[in-house]
């Protein structure tokens, strides 16, 4: 049965780092979503679809604000226990809290666990479809799709491939990481809403043949994402040029190997070089701004503006457990705040943009989630806009439609998520 629902619609119809925000986004101030069958049948005036569709079952969200559901471009499902652990830097932090954390998936029973309690906190966030790393275990990539596919969800994620610099039972090798991945890739890649993601962790744990097996996987199965860190600290550079003495910058390895091109999602890229950002566009390759775990790490201050100048696929991205917080509000909070630490004041329409159509396209998904629009697939978020008394006063005093969506940005969180539809279908 087709289901209308009503309330203020924000959908995309240019992006905002391009466009005058006033010709890249359409807010009705009343409006209304026809979904049927998993999708986007129509959006525009409430008392028109209405008219035009007296038989949908209506649920009226009142002044709450409809569009398309949170996308997250960069997680560790993993590492949901380990959220919010105190400071360290990225080495320290691996090898204190998430190597050992890692090491317990292994276990099926405890993969399952943490799947289940990552899904259900990323869907109480607003947060619909994520790029996630598994561990090097096979059980937890099955624990995560599994978990996603009961959930009826569109997930992407892979098994981390890591042959050296880690825990022994954290390892695995050059032959068994692509015999492990191959094989998963085989099982989950395009089944229901799930796409498998070719995942080496990042340079400094994989050696050169596992690399060079990493690449010769993407180019059987091109129609895969690659996702890896690159240039998350000053501390991992530097390493990375002890270990690859013969490339010339830390994205040169990954050039080297064939993991650049249009599919490659490359994580934080907080500090590169000028031929760094011109290999990354004309690669094709795609970015993952990860502000809270950039800011709770110390890694640095990444450039969205540049990235977005230079047309480069840009998504936004929790990176948890590095990264602080589940709420993608939070994480707008976050990348907004890191703009203007930049001097570049990054506006409400442009965090939101990153947080779906941004990161549906870094994604290569842009053509079925991220935006409210007819003929994609029927993922959505409700916001109430005044779900707190300091939202709620501050509202009260504003001026224009931005003025109202801003403070929740800034100061909202899970409470501001009054109600998610996946595939078309309400959640809880």
């Amino acid at each position: 049965m087709a289901q209308l629902l009503l309330g203020q619609t924000l959908s995309f119809t240019a992006n905002p780092w391009h466009a005058p925000i006033a010709d890249a986004v359409n807010h009705e101030r009343r409006g209304a979503v026809l979904v049927e069958n998993g999708y986007i049948r129509a959006v525009g005036n409430a008392d028109d679809l209405r008219a035009k569709h007296p038989d949908a079952k209506v649920t009226d969200h009142g002044d709450s604000l409809i569009m398309a559901g949170f996308i997250d471009a960069h997680a560790h499902y993993s590492q949901t226990a380990i959220i919010a652990s105190w400071g360290k830097r990225l080495i320290d932090w691996l090898n204190t809290y998430t190597f050992p954390e890692e090491t317990r998936f292994a276990d099926r029973e405890y993969a399952d666990q943490v799947a289940k309690t990552y899904l259900d906190l990323n869907l109480s966030n607003g947060i619909t479809t994520a790029c996630a790393y598994c561990t090097i275990h096979p059980e937890s990539v099955d624990a995560y799709f599994e978990a996603a596919q009961k959930r009826g969800l569109r997930m992407l994620g892979g098994k981390v491939m890591m042959d050296r610099n880690a825990p022994d039972e954290l390892r695995d090798t050059a032959q068994s990481g692509y015999d492990d991945s191959k094989a998963l890739l085989r099982k989950w890649h395009n089944v229901d809403r799930l796409s498998y993601v070719i995942t080496p962790r990042f340079a400094p744990t994989s050696t050169e043949t596992q690399l060079e097996a990493t690449g010769a996987l993407w180019a059987e199965f091109p129609d895969c994402l690659m996702q890896t860190h690159l240039s998350e600290q000053a501390e991992e550079i530097a390493w990375v040029q002890d270990l690859f003495p013969d490339q010339q910058d830390y994205l040169a390895v990954y050039e080297h190997f064939g993991l650049t091109g249009p599919g490659a999602v490359l994580g934080h890229s907080i500090y590169l070089s000028d031929r760094e950002w011109d290999a990354v566009k004309a690669s094709g390759s795609s970015l993952a701004h990860c502000p809270t775990s950039n800011a709770f790490i110390g890694s640095g201050l990444f450039n969205a503006k540049r990235a977005h100048e230079m047309h480069i696929p840009t998504g936004l991205a929790t990176d948890i457990g590095g990264g602080s917080s589940f709420s993608m509000l939070r994480t707008m909070a976050s990348a907004y705040e890191i703009g203007q630490l930049r001097g570049d004041a990054l506006h409400p329409a442009q965090l939101l943009w990153m947080a779906t159509q941004g990161s549906a396209d870094a994604l290569l998904v842009g053509n079925k989630i991220g935006n409210l629009v007819v003929g994609r697939e029927g993922d959505i978020v409700v916001i109430n806009l005044a779900s707190t008394p300091v939202i709620e006063q501050r509202v009260a005093r504003a001026e224009n439609f931005w003025e109202v969506v801003f403070p929740t940005i800034m100061l909202g969180d899970d409470r501001a998520i009054e109600a998610v539809y996946v595939n078309g279908q309400p959640v809880g």
